[in-house]
């Protein structure tokens, strides 16, 4: 046997002309720190111009933007969403907001989110739509640059971010949300923010336990309990950040439930690795009340802060139920939770979350009237929030490679890296409550919170794909070149939808070619 196998020819694993040129980079520290900067910036630079070029058109009020817009200029002018009269939408289209009355109009998602739209307004004008948009727009390309931290946070490879965030850039579904005044986009920069400042403290608080392992004091094999860890002002921002986000839209509580349950899990196995032998209850029952105190009490406070229009002012929807605002503002959550309950109402767009994995219902934003510019009689001027298929589809199929190497790894009992899990948690927080309200009406758009934990995983998918030092180096120039062929694909399929993903005039048989599935009309 031995004799045979040395007649097989040695494995090359010299370095791949990419593998050559990273590592000369890397050895370069000049160019290893502009490279730690300058990319993250250019690509956070093309999200931006790819959102806020032409932000302005069209200049008519969208979809949703004909409660929002509206909630938020009153909201900056009477601090709380009020009724306005017939007409409003054309009027507030030359900056005439006559309609606003001083009656409190009943809305179901809290002020946070109109507040951020109201800032962009109040600079701007209420007749701007360029004014009503450009603080999601901004919001959505410094989401960009979270995923980038994020990515690298969890894998530390500087490609690995770079493709995540670049994939996020030019996505449509990405493009869309920040280029329109609804909540969905600020949701999805909170939560993100929340799952960095998470990760942020489990670098910082692993290490501290993580050494009760490494004691060889005399009495470390008989510590039953470990430490119960207050010090962790990572943890309170992310209790701010995620507050904020439930402070947007209520689908916020997903996130923070769930990683705050991430967080005890977490600190569960590490005291599990330090050797504690009460590890589940000591995670749980010791330090699981302070990681609460810390992570819910801020939530909770950042998500009071922002009613304070509400609850200092006289005039919002229920705001003389009760002569406490706290008990008032309780029976107008009782109401807001009913209607959430039982909404039901049919829509030509809606699409439950099984079909979501599947892209087969995107949501038509806008449908322009009588577009010109084409140089064609024929032409059609649309805003569709179809995803870049090509990002959306191999993300859905990372995320099952994801989740089929956690279980592999669950059965074989061998350690699975942060890497692989949490872009899975965030996809739990984001993804799978929706599955739980089958009968309430839900868009395909809601993914916009997904997509920053898909286009992770992805990049995540990609570099096992690319091959690493292990593997022999033809596997290896094999499968980096696939995911240059790939990424390069992506990028002109970018390209071609861009059109309609911001409302360009074009040949009604162009916009056709752009309808892969039935559903996408």
């Amino acid at each position: 046997m031995t004799e045979n196998a040395s007649l097989l020819p040695p494995v090359d694993r010299r370095p791949t002309a990419y593998e050559a040129l990273r590592d000369r980079v890397l050895g370069d520290p000049r160019l290893n720190r502009m490279l730690g900067w300058s990319v993250p910036a250019l690509i956070t630079l093309l999200a931006a111009a790819l959102r806020l070029i032409n932000l302005a058109h069209p200049h008519q009020i969208m979809f949703d933007e004909t409660y929002y817009v509206k909630d938020s200029w009153s909201l900056w002018n009477l601090g709380y969403e009020a009724k306005w009269g017939d007409g409003a939408d054309t009027q507030l289209l030359t900056g005439d907001d006559s309609a606003l009355q001083a009656e409190g109009s009943f809305v179901v998602h809290p002020p946070l989110g109109k507040w951020i739209i109201a800032l962009g307004m109040a600079a701007m004008g209420p007749g701007s739509s360029f004014g009503w948009r450009v603080t999601t727009a901004l919001l959505g390309s410094l989401t960009v640059l979270l995923v980038y931290l994020v990515a690298l946070q969890l894998t530390r490879s500087r490609t690995v971010a770079s493709i995540a965030a670049g994939l996020l850039a030019i996505d449509g579904l990405g493009i869309v949300m920040s280029r329109i005044a609804l909540l969905d986009g600020i949701l999805t920069f909170f939560i993100l923010l929340g799952a960095l400042f998470v990760l942020k403290d489990r670098q910082r608080t692993m290490p501290l336990l993580d050494a009760i392992g490494r004691d060889d004091d005399e009495d470390a094999p008989l510590r039953m309990i470990g430490p119960v860890l207050w010090n962790r002002p990572w943890l309170i921002a992310a209790g701010v950040t995620l507050g904020a986000a439930s402070a947007v839209k209520w689908s916020g509580l997903y996130a923070l439930a769930v990683f705050g349950l991430h967080v005890v899990v977490t600190d569960a196995l590490a005291r599990r690795r330090a050797g504690i032998a009460l590890w589940p209850t000591d995670a749980v029952f010791r330090q699981g009340p302070a990681s609460f105190l810390l992570l819910v009490g801020p939530a909770l406070l950042t998500y009071l802060v922002s009613w304070t229009g509400w609850l200092v002012t006289a005039g919002g929807y229920d705001r003389q139920s009760d002569a406490n605002p706290l008990a008032a503002l309780w029976k107008y959550h009782e109401s807001i939770l009913a209607f959430h309950v039982g909404l039901a109402t049919p829509h030509p767009y809606a699409s439950p979350a099984w079909q979501w994995p599947l892209l087969l219902r995107p949501t038509a934003i806008w449908v322009g009237e009588k577009p010109t510019g084409c140089g064609t009689d024929h032409c059609i001027a649309v805003i569709s929030s179809v995803p870049n298929p090509m990002i959306w589809y191999a993300s859905v199929a990372a995320a099952l490679y994801l989740l089929y190497w956690l279980v592999r790894g669950l059965i074989q009992r061998t350690p699975v890296g942060p890497e692989l899990t949490f872009s899975l948690v965030g996809l739990i927080a984001t993804y799978v409550p929706w599955l739980l309200v089958g009968d309430r009406t839900i868009f395909q758009f809601y993914t916009i919170t997904m997509v920053p934990f898909l286009v992770i995983g992805l990049a995540l998918a990609l570099r096992e794909l690319a091959g690493r030092a292990p593997a022999p180096r033809h596997r290896r120039q094999s499968g980096q070149r696939t995911v240059v062929v790939y990424l390069a694909v992506v990028v002109l399929v970018s390209a071609f939808y861009y059109p309609v993903w911001t409302g360009m005039s074009v040949p009604y048989e162009f916009w056709l070619i752009h309808n892969w599935l039935p559903g996408w009309i």
